[in-house]
């Protein structure tokens, strides 16, 4: 049986935006108010790294997309296996130009 209360939203996307984009660097900061999350594409000796897109999010959201990504990583990984987790952190160049202290992924 439906909640009645439940609302359906229809969610379109454009064929751009259905191409994706790819990202190899996540760096993420917040403020009181938002979590910034700038997905970026670092391509090897290259001096320079470019933004590819940025989504911004109130923290109830960003807690749902963490908790989202981790049922995600846990549905891949009953499917397909452990995925490998380096004990080493990625090397990236420090020349980020953003605000606060990023973490990065």
């Amino acid at each position: 049986m439906e909640d009645p209360n439940q609302q359906q939203i229809e969610i379109d996307i454009s064929q751009d935006m259905a191409y994706g984009v790819y990202s190899n660097l996540a760096i993420i900061s917040h403020s009181p108010t938002e979590f910034v999350t700038d997905f970026i594409q670092l391509t090897p000796n290259t001096p320079k790294a470019f933004v590819r897109s940025r989504v911004i999010m109130a923290p109830e959201n960003a807690k749902r997309f963490l908790r989202a990504l981790q049922d995600n990583v846990k549905r891949y990984e009953d499917s397909f296996g452990r995925i490998k987790d380096s004990d080493t952190p990625p090397v990236y160049p420090n020349t980020f130009q953003g605000g606060g202290p990023p973490s990065s992924v």
